[in-house]
């Protein structure tokens, strides 16, 4: 059994640095935010603003308008939908048999 676990020690040893390589370095390039900056200059967004009251409906605006126009939906902007999670809504404090469900599983 010691020898089994030396085993699994030295394989996860051994896996560890080829799990480290295989990491990739998505931060954007100096070029890429600037042409994303353009484009959404172009869209209408005008950084120039200063302290704008409407900054985060703007630069929204802006993000839709360049997602749409590239075809993407995936990153920034506004995305049209909605969810919703949870069960119905009661309205009115649980009956004592309604309880028994919840609690005792109907009975």
């Amino acid at each position: 059994m010691k020898s089994f676990a030396m085993a699994i020690a030295v394989a996860s040893a051994l896996a560890l640095p080829i799990a480290a390589l295989s990491q990739t370095d998505a931060t954007p390039t100096r070029a890429q935010v600037r042409a994303e900056l353009q484009q959404l200059e172009q869209a209408g967004y005008d950084p120039a603003k200063g302290d704008d009251a409407n900054y985060p409906g703007d630069i929204q605006t802006a993000e839709a308008r360049v997602s749409s126009q590239n075809g993407a939906t995936a990153y920034g902007g506004i995305t049209p939908g909605s969810s919703a999670s949870g069960s119905r809504i009661i309205t009115r404090p649980a009956s004592t048999d309604e309880m028994k469900q919840l609690y005792f599983g109907g009975q």
